[in-house]
């Protein structure tokens, strides 16, 4: 026998939120309750996103936790620093639900990360919320982290740019194949995620035709997420060069991730890394040797697509990895960590198959 859950969905006016309803349309267990948000409160979602047509005409609710708690889930599509509050006012009122946060605001160890990187504010309670991203490897128990999410109530979903690095390197790292203390990431990365907000480098007239680097030099606040996902993943030291370009897309991420190999590791063996770690994962694909991922391929879906190549030129291991923004990357993940905690199978509603050309 089927049981539905119903799902709260804070900050739906927006680009993460709008991707977890499309994703729960299709979910054939989820009720969809209360939508909130904050400056667009009074307003119909279709205002926002027209594309949602079975919700259009529903009327965005103010975000706070009395609207929230009877839920048995609730996600938080918040601005960073907004999530934290929010959490702890659902704890307050004595809510059992189900919380995922798509924010930043619990997925760092570090206060002092949080400070540097976020600006300070409440840093929630660190460490403390399981990590959603199921195909991590944790290296200190040998599991993934999909068994941690299985008993989670609270969980905190990954940055979109943290998911395309990790997955790209991560087998390398949990084998010993490359050496993470001079890992390079360039990232290419459609305008939505840079957020919703009317900003004069994000207009049109701004990106198209334009490629425009941002968070350049060590200042984006996904570098210390990146670098604890690799220190979970086994790397002892981790030394990281992020840099993130807008490229003139509306969603996707294809980064390019480079290290040095390993002293005696080999590019058969590099290869061969990648293949066992990710040959049973139903979202993260190894692609045949020569074939290289875009975004096309994962748009609208909940893969990953990775290859992996070496430079023997230039002795370094060539990592990508294409995955949507908005789906594996935000949302679709979201919705993968529901389904574990919840006890469904982990791909309940989600898709690999992409929407290109």
């Amino acid at each position: 026998m089927q049981v539905s859950f119903t799902v709260a969905v804070a900050g739906a006016s927006g680009y993460a939120g709008g991707e977890v309803l499309r994703l729960l349309l299709n979910h054939p267990d989820a009720e969809i309750g209360a939508l909130t948000a904050h400056a667009s409160a009074g307003q119909r979602l279709g205002e926002h996103h027209p594309h949602l047509v079975p919700l259009a005409d529903r009327v965005l609710q103010a975000t706070s936790a009395d609207v929230l708690a009877g839920h048995d889930v609730v996600v938080l599509a918040l601005p960073h620093g907004a999530s934290g509050e929010i959490s702890a006012a659902l704890d307050a009122a004595g809510s059992d639900a189900l919380v995922l946060d798509c924010g930043a605001d619990h997925r760092l160890e570090s206060a002092s990360d949080w400070e540097q990187f976020y600006g300070g504010g409440s840093h929630g309670h660190p460490g403390a919320w399981p990590y959603g991203m199921p195909e991590l490897l944790r290296a200190e128990t040998g599991d993934r982290q999909r068994e941690n999410l299985r008993t989670a109530s609270r969980i905190a979903v990954p940055g979109c740019n943290v998911s395309a690095v990790t997955l790209a390197l991560q087998p390398g790292v949990a084998t010993g194949v490359v050496d993470a203390s001079d890992v390079v990431a360039v990232l290419a990365v459609g305008y939505t995620g840079a957020g919703k907000s009317y900003r004069p480098h994000l207009l049109a007239g701004e990106a198209i035709g334009s490629l425009a680097p941002y968070g350049v030099a060590g200042t984006h606040r996904h570098v210390p997420e990146i670098e604890q996902n690799l220190r979970v993943a086994g790397a002892q030291t981790v030394r990281l060069s992020f840099t993130p370009v807008l490229a003139p897309v509306s969603r996707g991420i294809l980064a390019t991730v480079t290290a040095p190999l390993a002293t005696g590791a080999s590019a058969g063996g590099v290869r061969a890394a990648w293949e066992q770690h990710y040959a049973d994962e139903p979202f993260v694909h190894l692609l045949p040797e020569g074939t290289w991922p875009t975004t096309a391929m994962v748009t609208g879906s909940n893969a990953a697509l990775v290859q992996v190549a070496v430079d023997e030129r230039a002795g370094r291991v060539v990592a990508l990895c294409a995955l949507d923004n908005l789906g594996k990357g935000t949302a679709g993940a979201a919705v993968q960590s529901m389904n574990l905690a919840l006890g469904l199978q982990e791909s309940t509603g989600l898709s690999t198959v992409g929407v290109a050309p």
